[in-house]
C-alpha cells in the first residue's frame, strides 16, 4: 500500500476496528490530523537522514500512529521499533509549517506502548537498569565508585588495548564507551543553598542541579552558579531536589515522570525565587511543560503552570538582564553546539549566542547540519545504539569542519556524545558547557587552561 506522501509501506495489519490505544491520553487524532504530509520535516529529522525509510520520518509516525488509532494496525514489534526509533529530538516542529505539535503525540504514543507492549526480557531489564540508576544521584554516585578506579588504576585502558569489551553486551558496551570521565568530585554534594548575589542584587533566582548533572557535572553547575551570583543573582540552591522527569516524560514512563515532577514542584515552592534557572536543555524543555504534564491532577495543575511559568534557560536569563561581571578576553575559535531541546523543543537559539559573544577575543562559529541532532537524545544513545553512533559521527565531522578550538555546548548529554564521538575521530577537542566558558571569562582563566582541560 501507499502512504498519503505516495511512497510504499507494509501493508496493515487488521485488528476488527478497535483501537490499539486504550483509554489514557492515546495520542490525539485532532493534532495527527493537522499533519498534511509535505514533507518539509524530512531533510531535518535524523532517522530519516540516515535510512530515507518514509515510516522512520515525523509524518510516516504521524501515519502510522494514525493507523494504530484507527485499529488499522496493532501495537506490534514494527510499530514499537519505529517510534523507538524517534529521537525525539523535535527538529520536525521547528520545520513544520502546519505547526504540529509533535512532542504532544509521540510522547502519549511512547506512554501507550509502555503500558500495553510487552518488551523482550533483555530490553525491559536495560531499560530498567538505566532508570534504576541515573535519575537517583545517591545510586548514580553508588555505581560510578568503581567504576572511577576502572578509569584511574588504567585498568580500562588495559581492558580497550586488549580488546575485552567486545565480550560485553552490545548495549553494555556502548554505554561503557560513553562512560566520560569520572571527577573526584562526583561522589558528594558540594554546592551551598545560598549565594548571595555580589554587588547590587538583581534576581533571586533558583537553580536546577539536575541528576546526572549534579554528579557527572558538578563543575558546570558551580560555574553557573558563580556566573549568575557575578551577574548580580543571588542563587538557592535547593538540597532536598531530584531528578525533573525528563528521562521519563520521553521514555513514556508516565507515572514516574508525574511523581518527579510533584517532589520537584513542592522542592522549589519552598525556595520562594524569582526564576528557576536551567542549564541542561532536556530538563528545561521538560519543566516548562509540567502544566500540561500535571493536567489531571487536581492538587498540582495550577501549581505546576505556575512553576513552568518561572522556568527559563540560564542563557534566557542571562540575555534578559544583560551583562553586569567584566569579561577577560578569550582568543579561541568556538564552535557552537544547538542542543535539540534548546532550539527546536524551546525555540532557543539566539541567546546561547548573544551570551557567547559578550566575551572578549571569542570567534563563534556556525556548524553544518546544526538542526539534526547529535545522537544523544536523553536515554537514546543507550538504547539506540547504532543510529546514536552514526548521528554522533556526522556531528562530530561537521564539528571537526568549523577549525574549532574548542566545542561548546548547552547540554550535558550532547557534550557526552560529541566527546565520545571525537574519541573514536582521535581528534580530542575540548568539548565544554556555554557557562563552563563564561565562567573562565570572568574568573580571567586563560585560552590555554580552556585548550588543556
Amino acid at each position: 500500500m501507499q502512504s498519503p506522501s505516495g511512497e510504499h509501506v507494509s501493508p496493515p495489519v487488521p485488528t476488527n476496528g478497535h483501537s490499539a490505544y486504550d483509554a489514557h491520553h492515546p495520542p490525539s487524532v485532532d493534532l495527527m490530523d493537522k499533519c498534511v504530509h509535505c514533507g518539509f520535516c524530512l531533510p531535518t529529522c535524523p532517522t530519516y537522514v540516515l535510512w530515507g525509510e518514509e515510516m522512520d520520518s515525523p509524518r510516516g509516525r504521524i501515519y502510522l500512529m494514525r493507523l494504530a488509532s484507527d485499529g488499522k494496525v496493532t501495537m506490534n514489534n514494527t510499530f514499537v521499533k519505529h517510534i523507538d526509533q524517534c529521537l525525539g529530538c523535535m527538529a520536525c516542529v521547528t520545520a513544520c509549517p502546519s505547526g504540529v505539535p509533535y512532542e504532544k503525540i509521540i510522547e502519549p504514543a511512547r506512554a501507550q506502548i509502555e503500558r500495553r507492549f510487552s518488551r523482550s526480557l533483555a530490553d525491559r531489564l536495560h531499560r530498567d537498569f538505566v532508570f534504576a540508576i541515573f535519575p537517583h544521584p545517591s545510586r548514580l554516585r553508588a555505581l560510578l565508585a568503581p567504576l572511577y578506579l576502572y578509569q584511574a588504576s588504567g585498568l580500562q585502558r588495559l581492558v580497550h588495548t586488549l580488546g575485552l569489551t567486545r565480550l560485553l553486551p552490545r548495549k553494555l558496551r556502548e554505554m561503557e564507551a560513553l562512560l566520560p570521565r569520572v571527577p573526584a568530585d562526583a561522589f558528594s554534594y558540594n554546592l551551598p543553598e545560598r549565594i548571595p548575589a555580589q554587588g547590587q542584587q538583581r534576581r533571586r533566582v533558583g537553580m536546577l542541579t539536575g541528576c546526572v548533572q549534579q554528579v557527572l557535572f558538578s563543575k558546570v553547575n558551580a560555574a553557573t552558579a558563580r556566573v549568575l551570583a557575578a551577574e548580580g543573582c543571588e542563587v538557592i540552591i535547593p538540597r532536598d531536589q531530584a531528578c525533573c522527569g525528563a528521562l521519563m516524560v520521553h521514555a513514556g514512563r508516565e507515572e514516574e515522570a508525574l511523581h518527579f515532577a510533584r517532589r520537584l514542584i513542592d522542592t522549589f515552592e519552598k525556595a520562594n525565587v524569582d526564576t528557576i534557572v536551567i542549564n541542561a536543555a532536556g530538563c528545561g524543555s521538560n519543566v516548562k511543560e509540567y502544566g500540561f504534564l500535571l493536567r489531571d491532577d487536581l492538587k498540582y495543575a495550577e501549581r505546576a503552570k505556575a512553576f513552568a511559568a518561572k522556568c527559563k534557560d540560564v542563557s534566557e536569563l542571562l540575555t534578559e538582564m544583560g551583562p553586569q561581571a567584566t569579561r577577560h578576553p578569550l582568543p579561541l575559535r568556538v564552535a557552537y553546539h544547538d542542543s535539540c531541546h534548546l532550539q527546536h523543543a524551546q525555540a532557543i537559539r539566539l541567546q546561547p549566542r548573544k551570551v557567547l559573544s559578550t566575551i572578549p577575543g571569542i570567534e563563534l562559529l556556525e556548524i553544518a547540519e546544526s538542526a539534526i541532532c547529535c545522537g544523544s537524545a536523553g536515554i537514546y544513545n543507550l538504547v539506540e545504539p547504532d543510529p546514536a553512533r552514526a548521528l554522533g559521527d556526522r556531528k562530530v565531522q561537521n564539528c571537526l569542519n568549523t577549525g574549532a578550538q574548542v566545542i561548546v555546548s548547552g547540554n550535558p548529554g550532547c557534550i557526552v556524545q560529541i566527546a565520545s564521538g571525537l574519541g573514536r575521530a582521535g581528534k580530542p577537542l575540548p568539548v565544554m558547557h556555554m557557562m563552563e566558558m563564561l565562567d573562565a571569562s570572568i574568573q580571567g582563566r586563560s585560552a590555554e587552561s580552556l585548550q588543556a582541560s
